[in-house]
């Protein structure tokens, strides 16, 4: 159960650690999405496992007895804007771990154009640079609900806000300013 000094794990390590096609995915995962450790992807997977477990549950179920169960689980993976509006049971079984990482709070942050890569994003976000729903957050791992996308923005105090903040990804590039040759790049025989 865990207490406040034992928190419950969120995560389940895997139960064959050295498998090298398994490492070799994960690690993948861990460097296109910028995450901290593997544990934030056994985090995800776990989710995604819970989620998968409960529908074999259901579908095994009589048809007239799992009418709650069924919404109660597609809402809450509509919500998370997970799947669309008319899925089904089979559609939750058809979720990969892309598609619950896409719904991070750093990935989220990078697809709305806030940060100049992934592992820019997290700094912003875990340094206090963002909010949400007008509201500073500070978890990069964090699933966005549907729609929570669009109140993405910089925080009020962040130095981000300002358009000319040189590390703002927004900002156009500017053509470097053509320099006059010096007395040293001129040829010898031009003075």
């Amino acid at each position: 159960m865990g207490g406040i000094r034992k928190p419950k794990k969120k995560y389940h390590s895997p139960g064959h650690p050295f498998q090298k096609t398994r490492l070799a995915e994960e690690l993948n995962f861990v460097g296109e999405y910028a995450l901290r450790n593997k544990r934030e992807l056994w985090r995800h997977r776990a989710l995604l496992a819970r989620c998968r477990g409960i529908t074999r549950d259901i579908l095994a179920m009589p048809f007239e007895s799992r009418g709650l169960q069924e919404t109660q689980l597609l809402g809450r993976l509509q919500r998370l804007s997970l799947l669309k509006k008319h899925s089904t049971l089979d559609d939750v079984l058809n979720l990969t771990i892309r598609d619950v990482l896409e719904r991070r709070l750093q990935t989220q942050v990078f697809r709305q154009g806030l940060a100049k890569s992934l592992h820019h994003a997290r700094q912003l976000i875990t340094h206090g640079h963002i909010m949400l729903d007008n509201h500073r957050v500070s978890s990069p791992g964090m699933l966005l609900k549907r729609g929570q996308e669009q109140t993405l923005k910089y925080s009020t105090g962040s130095p981000y806000r300002s358009a000319s903040h040189p590390e703002r990804p927004s900002r156009e590039v500017e053509p470097a300013p053509a320099s006059k040759p010096t007395k040293e790049s001129q040829p010898k025989g031009s003075e």
